[in-house]
């Protein structure tokens, strides 16, 4: 599977964010507004796992993480909690799906956390200030993309950093050998 990579995620912010104005001006004159908004909220979650685990290099879970997902929202759907709680709960889904198939590190994920809050707050402030939604659901997406920017594992980093300094003792071996071997005579 292909890694996904930030250019995906400025297509899909970019993508999210005139489908979900098209889908609010066209549904909010049948609708009321909070049913229109959960419903958005509810069909980008959605999708926007399908991309995550279609990315994913792990093939395993993938069935149950969307019979998970679909019954979560049949709950949200069902017990209509407050809209906070609601947003939270998808939040956490995707944040699961992150921790679950791109990373091997408790930091990672918790970075993915932080992203995800940090995501949250920057659509609440576009939303606030400028009352688009095409710039909410821009600037969320976008702060989303850059989970690919978050280390795998930091596993990873510290095998390089050992190496690194193996290397540099091999190399410093090496070259008191050269000079034991230039001087003897």
């Amino acid at each position: 599977m292909k890694s996904p990579t930030f250019l995906e995620g400025i297509v899909i912010a970019l993508i999210s964010s005139f489908i979900g104005s098209i889908g609010y001006l066209a549904l909010s004159t049948i609708v009321p507004d909070g049913v229109v908004i959960r419903l958005l909220i509810s069909s980008f979650t959605g999708v926007y796992l399908l991309y995550l685990l279609s990315r994913s290099k792990d093939r395993i879970g993938r069935v149950s993480v969307l019979a998970l997902w679909s019954i979560l929202t049949l709950f949200l759907w069902l017990f209509w909690p407050s809209f906070t709680l609601f947003i939270v709960l998808n939040l956490i889904a995707i944040w699961l799906v992150r921790s679950m198939y791109f990373y091997a590190s408790l930091f990672s994920s918790f970075a993915d956390l932080a992203l995800t809050g940090f995501s949250i707050a920057i659509a609440f402030w576009a939303a606030m200030n400028t009352d688009s939604l095409f710039l909410t659901i821009w600037c969320f997406f976008l702060c989303q993309a850059l989970f690919v920017f978050i280390p795998h594992s930091l596993k990873l980093q510290k095998t390089t950093i050992n190496d690194a300094a193996k290397f540099n003792r091999a190399y410093q071996t090496a070259e008191a050998a050269v000079r034991k071997l230039s001087t003897y005579q």
